[in-house]
């Protein structure tokens, strides 16, 4: 099985910690979706496994009018071969999600929505220039509760001046309200953005690593409780409801990148579209899709392998790692995790690596001290 990611590249306004690609100016709008069916259209051959999940992310997909959501999905059955009960999940912000909006969106074959919430409290969203405010995040995902069943939100945590008291009730607002899927990300700086210049300036304050670790903390216990698997480092849902495309993206599953800066991979290869609207339209205009790429070495198979699976519940199969990449990565990697097994960081369970409660927060330092280095050995 696969996925399709579809990139949508416009928003209302600039939040102010995203690095994303993405235009705040609609002026091209049109000449941006002729150009995104052209390439759902170009590369109907570069995947030869079904379908079982279509992705619209950006940017702010739920932008568009819900015909012109329905007129690209159409495009992806039209020259695809599409499972029989594919997950197809919309990115929105709460602002876009009227209840007129809701009705037509029920209406295409939409049947997973993913609600940017971030945060129940105003002076967080004012923080982050979110377009949308704490009344409108209730309301909005009670109206949706009407229409869809499979509905995801996003929180964030680690925001400067967000206690832990706020950060519970964050989490208790959408456990009220029995949201069956959380994804959950700690504030992060990027370069260049506006909150990186805010606090170089002293306008804002710094994040603080030991809020976030604490918060996350809270977080995964908190949704134990209430009988979520904590199935992903940033993603935790109820039974039934774990995304396909996450679980598809951290299994090494082939997935499409349709739009200006998405990402494609299968297997030994990893490519990327040009992360400019203008180039990306007048290029597909052409008959040509803008995109570099690069092949994948064993050794860097193995390096994302790592890296995804650690991520996981599943957690790294030493089995999978002799099968995929040979001995030498199997005997490479047990020897690399006596520290951390030392640490109490990582556990192995039936062959499994898999991190433990006290190392999750870690998981991406954990990965990179189990990559292999050696790039330079041709065995390798």
């Amino acid at each position: 099985m696969a996925g399709i990611y579809i990139h949508i590249p416009f928003c209302k306004q600039a939040c102010h910690y995203c690095d994303f690609h993405f235009s705040t100016s609609l002026k091209h709008q049109k000449a941006m979706l002729d150009a995104l069916q052209q390439e759902i259209f170009m590369r109907c051959t570069d995947l030869d496994e079904p379908i079982e999940n279509i992705y619209f992310g950006g940017g702010t997909p739920s932008l568009l009018k819900a015909s012109e959501i329905k007129t690209l999905i159409d495009q992806v059955f039209k020259h695809y071969k599409v499972s029989d009960q594919p997950e197809i999940t919309l990115e929105a912000n709460p602002d876009d999600l009227t209840h007129q909006k809701l009705i037509e969106l029920a209406e295409t074959p939409i049947n997973r929505l993913s609600i940017g919430i971030q945060s129940f409290f105003d002076r967080d969203l004012k923080l982050m220039n979110r377009s949308h405010n704490a009344q409108e995040a209730f309301a909005v995902l009670k109206n949706a509760k009407q229409y869809f069943d499979n509905i995801s939100a996003d929180l964030i945590y680690g925001i400067p001046g967000l206690t832990d008291q706020d950060w519970k009730a964050n989490i208790s607002q959408l456990t009220a309200l029995q949201i069956p899927h959380i994804s959950t990300y700690a504030l992060t700086v990027e370069p260049q953005t506006a909150l990186s210049k805010f606090i170089e300036k002293g306008l804002v304050q710094d994040v603080d690593d030991e809020q976030a670790e604490r918060q996350f903390k809270i977080l995964t216990k908190v949704l134990k409780k209430e009988g979520f698997d904590h199935y992903e480092f940033s993603n935790h849902g109820k039974p039934g409801y774990f995304s396909r495309n996450n679980i598809g993206y951290w299994t090494g599953k082939p997935y499409l990148g349709i739009g200006p800066a998405a990402h494609s991979f299968s297997v030994n290869l990893r490519s990327w579209n040009i992360s400019n609207n203008i180039k990306y339209i007048k290029s597909i205009q052409s008959g040509k899709r803008p995109f570099q790429s690069e092949k994948l070495l064993k050794v860097d198979q193995y390096n994302e392998y790592i890296m995804t699976r650690l991520r996981t519940k599943w957690g790294v199969d030493l089995y999978e790692v002799e099968e995929k990449f040979g001995k030498i990565y199997t005997d490479f990697l047990i020897d690399e995790t006596t520290s951390l097994l030392d640490q109490g960081l990582i556990k192995i369970i039936k062959n499994k690596i898999k991190i433990t409660c006290e190392g999750r927060f870690l998981s991406d330092g954990i990965a990179s001290n189990l990559f292999m280095l050696n790039l330079n050995q041709e065995s390798y």
